[in-house]
């Protein structure tokens, strides 16, 4: 199921359309990098689309920022977001360059809901957040063995 997004930043100094692949946002990931930079619930939900399908207006409005790792090294992924108002929008990896990551969050289109959700990372859950994970839902405690593209391409 192809379809193109429009997201934003909550100012709206950054605007961006991408094509996306992978639309439906199903896969909630607790760590504590997706938690603490975007997942104000506990967890961040990314979707996957088509990198080189990806305009911007408000570029210059637009800020980085490579996660420390918990060996103490940088991460290769790049999280971007708005400089003023500190929005979420994307995440970016170069090891598959022609994948970018919106997240939900960012996206103003409609989004289609999903059968069901893939809670992953979920031994980096705080106690403080209450998992609800549905019956028809599949829950990891690291990373599942599949991809954003395996789930899209056995749920479509």
């Amino acid at each position: 199921m192809e379809m193109q997004l429009e997201g934003s930043c909550h100012c709206r100094a950054v605007r961006f359309r991408v094509t996306a692949g992978a639309p439906m946002p199903f896969n909630l990931c607790y760590c504590a990098i997706c938690r603490k930079t975007a997942g104000a619930g506990g967890f961040a939900i990314n979707l996957g689309a088509d990198f080189r399908t990806l305009e911007v207006d408000g570029r210059d409005a637009i800020r980085t920022y490579r996660a420390r790792l918990e060996d103490g090294s940088e991460s290769l992924a790049e999280r971007s977001f708005c400089g003023a108002c500190g929005s979420q929008l994307w995440l970016w990896d170069p090891r598959w360059p022609e994948q970018v990551h919106p997240h939900a969050s960012a996206v103003d289109t409609p989004l289609p809901v999903p059968p069901h959700r893939w809670h992953m990372m979920l031994a980096a859950r705080p106690d403080w957040v209450v998992d609800c994970v549905a019956d028809q839902d599949r829950s990891f405690d690291e990373y599942p063995d599949r991809s954003l593209a395996d789930w899209h391409e056995e749920n479509a």
